[in-house]
């Protein structure tokens, strides 16, 4: 065996911070890509998924991912771990959807609005415990999984009811969309909102 090959069995090469940083992105990006699915609808049926998408608030990613979503809830054996979760999942988005709807009708549309539906989302119990389980439930609580399933929702969240209200994203001096950051709360970052004159 040559100098070359034994360096290679058993030897442990040190990796920079930014090369771990790069093959950890480079980790993601595949974990991204493989649940990433696409295929192709005829013209006639995507018109159609487009408005039934419109007609439900919806862009058609999101509603799609509804329907597939509400497939597995259906299709899955009781007490399945992924539907519970996904159960779940659709509670605290429907929930939040038709609260923000409910608080424009009343009025109290702003533009820290998202921040408000789901800081008053959360002081009903079944929200936060739903909102809990859609994260993993309790096994879940600190894990990596479960920041990302956080992320994920909030941001789903926040779309939908920045839609719901017919809202649009506030945009500061520079153009670039305006967020806020708060701690304590469901969400920390969030968009700031408005409404055309």
């Amino acid at each position: 065996m040559n100098k070359k090959s034994e360096a290679k069995i058993g030897t442990v090469i040190p990796v920079d911070k930014k090369e771990r940083v790069a093959l950890r992105a480079s980790r993601l990006e595949k974990i991204a890509k493989s649940s990433t699915v696409s295929f192709t609808l005829e013209p006639n049926v995507r018109r159609f998924m487009d408005a039934q998408a419109k007609e439900a608030g919806m862009n058609l990613t999101h509603f799609m991912q509804m329907l597939v979503e509400t497939h597995v809830i259906t299709a899955a054996p009781a007490a399945d771990p992924l539907a519970m979760r996904l159960a779940a999942k659709r509670f605290v988005i429907n929930h939040a959807v038709a609260l923000a709807a409910k608080l424009d009708a009343d009025g109290k549309f702003d533009d820290h609005f998202i921040l408000n539906v789901v800081q008053q989302a959360a002081e009903d119990k079944e929200f936060a415990a739903q909102y809990a389980l859609a994260l993993g439930g309790e096994e879940a609580v600190g894990t990596r999984p479960a920041e990302r399933a956080r992320v994920s929702l909030n941001q789903q969240i926040g779309r939908l009811i920045k839609k719901a209200v017919g809202a649009r994203s506030k945009r500061n001096e520079k153009g670039k969309i305006a967020r806020a950051q708060v701690q304590g709360a469901l969400v920390s970052t969030y968009t700031l909102l408005e409404k055309a004159a």
